[in-house]
């Protein structure tokens, strides 16, 4: 079993590393582009035919769906953490184990649905 919790541990660090860079790359993009001179003014990036042509880029899609996979469970797995510190039963732990997947699942589905469904609609594929 500990075998098991260091590899959940080992992909939560990894999911941390990945957030770190792709936010990263995502807010150079986003809210630098002024100082980096690859955009006009600050507040461009919110105009909906930026955000249209972001939006139907493959990379940017592909960024969207890897960040919300790793922020996700990131987030999930370090809050399954702190409710585990509780010390509940094991029936407990496993039903809270349950429920985190499930809810960390349906989100995933959610949101990456919204991200492909926009790219494949709006996309340059037809």
């Amino acid at each position: 079993m500990r075998t098991r919790e260091s590899t959940f541990w080992t992909w939560h660090l990894l999911a941390g590393l990945i957030i770190l860079v792709v936010l990263g790359i995502h807010m150079s993009i986003m809210h630098l582009s002024k100082l980096l001179g690859t955009g006009g003014q600050p507040n461009d990036v919110v105009e909906w035919t930026l955000v249209k042509m972001r939006s139907i880029d493959f990379a940017f899609a592909l960024m969207y769906v890897v960040l919300l996979g790793a922020a996700l469970y990131h987030g999930l797995y370090g809050l399954r953490t702190i409710i585990l510190e509780l010390t509940l039963s094991e029936r407990a732990e496993k039903v809270v184990s349950a429920f985190i997947v499930f809810v960390g699942f349906v989100l995933f589905i959610v949101g990456g649905y919204g991200t492909i469904a926009f790219y494949v609609l709006n996309g340059p594929v037809r």
